[in-house]
C-alpha cells in the first residue's frame, strides 16, 4: 500500500526574468506520472494531443490540447507521455508575488489578480481561448525577457476576460501544505491513483487516514464536493477513456483494467458520464490509437 505524499518540485527561474518559462519537445516531459506541488502559479499549454490531467481532486481526459491555470500548492500530476501525442508542451511557472508584493494591488492588475486568485482551484480553458492563448504563449519562446514579460501580463489579462473556462476543482478548494487536513488528502488521493485498478474499500481508506467510515464519509464530500465513491469511479472512468482512445484493447478488457469488475455496471456508467457508449467514444478517438 503506498501512501507517498506529493514530491516537492524546485523551481528556478529563467536566466535574466522573473519567472520560468519551458518548452518540452514531444516526449520529452516525463512527470506525467508524477504527484508534485509546486509553490508556483502554473501555466501550461499542451499543443494537440490526448491524455489524462488530474488536479486536486479533479480527473478528466483532454482532447486536441488542453490549457491550463494552475494554482500554487495544487497538487497533480504531469500532462504528457510517450501516448500523448501531442506536438510540445510549454510549462510557464511564476511566484504570487513575483513582481513584488504591492504590484498585483495596482488598478490595472485588478484582472490579472482576480485569475490568479481564481487558479486555487485549477481552471481549463478552451474553444478559441486556448488556441490563441496557446499561439501567444509559444511565441514567447524567441522574445526578449521584457517583451515576454509584458506578453504574460496581457495573456493574464486575457484569461481573466475569458469565458470559455472550467474551475476543475469545488468553490473554494485548494491545498495549503502542512496542515492536517490536507495530508490527509494527499494520502488519499495518492491511495486512489496507485490503487484504482483495484477493489477499494472505504473501511480500509478511512483507516488509513484513522478516521471512522461515517466521519471519513463527511469529511471528503466536505472537502472535494463529491462522495469518495464518485471520485474513484470518476478516476476510472477517466482511465477508460484514456485506454480506449490510446490503445487498441478489447472494450472488455478496457472496463477490467480500468478497475471495473462488472461490465454492465462499466458500460451504464461510461454511456452516464460521456454522453456516449464506450464503441462510440473510441470510434470517435480513434486517430489516437497508432
Amino acid at each position: 500500500m503506498k501512501t507517498i505524499a506529493p514530491a516537492l518540485e524546485v523551481i528556478s527561474n529563467s536566466y535574466g526574468s522573473s519567472f520560468t518559462y519551458t518548452k518540452h519537445a514531444e516526449k520529452t516531459n516525463s512527470k506525467a506520472h508524477l504527484w508534485h506541488y509546486h509553490p508556483e502559479i502554473e501555466l501550461v499549454y499542451i499543443n494537440g494531443g490526448a491524455g489524462k490531467r488530474q488536479i486536486g481532486s479533479h480527473v478528466s481526459y483532454y482532447t486536441n490540447g488542453s490549457l491550463m491555470l494552475i494554482g500554487a500548492n495544487l497538487p497533480h500530476c504531469g500532462f504528457t507521455n510517450e501516448l500523448t501525442g501531442n506536438i510540445n508542451e510549454t510549462v510557464i511557472h511564476i511566484k504570487p508575488e513575483f513582481l513584488g508584493s504591492d504590484f498585483f494591488g495596482a488598478p490595472e492588475m485588478r484582472r490579472v489578480q482576480n485569475v490568479l486568485t481564481q487558479s486555487k482551484g485549477g481552471i481549463a480553458f478552451g474553444g478559441k481561448t486556448k488556441k490563441q492563448i496557446g499561439d501567444k504563449i509559444e511565441k514567447m519562446e524567441s522574445q526578449l525577457p521584457f517583451e515576454r514579460l509584458l506578453t504574460l501580463l496581457s495573456i493574464l489579462d486575457e484569461l481573466e476576460a475569458s469565458e470559455e473556462y472550467t474551475v476543475l476543482n469545488a468553490d473554494g478548494f485548494s491545498l495549503e501544505l502542512n496542515t492536517q487536513d490536507n495530508d490527509r488528502m494527499k494520502m488519499i488521493f495518492n491511495f486512489v491513483k496507485d490503487n484504482f485498478q483495484e477493489s477499494i474499500a472505504i473501511d480500509e481508506v478511512s483507516s488509513l487516514v484513522s478516521m471512522t467510515t461515517p466521519s471519513f464519509c463527511r469529511y471528503f464530500k466536505k472537502v472535494s464536493n463529491k462522495t469518495f465513491t464518485e471520485f474513484v469511479n470518476e478516476y476510472r472512468l477517466v482511465h477508460a477513456s484514456k485506454l480506449l482512445a490510446e490503445k487498441p484493447i478489447s472494450i472488455n478488457e478496457v472496463c477490467y483494467e480500468s478497475g471495473f469488475n462488472n461490465f454492465s455496471h462499466f458500460s451504464k456508467s461510461f454511456k452516464q458520464y460521456t454522453g456516449v457508449s464506450a464503441s462510440q467514444y473510441r470510434q470517435e478517438h480513434k486517430i489516437i490509437i497508432s
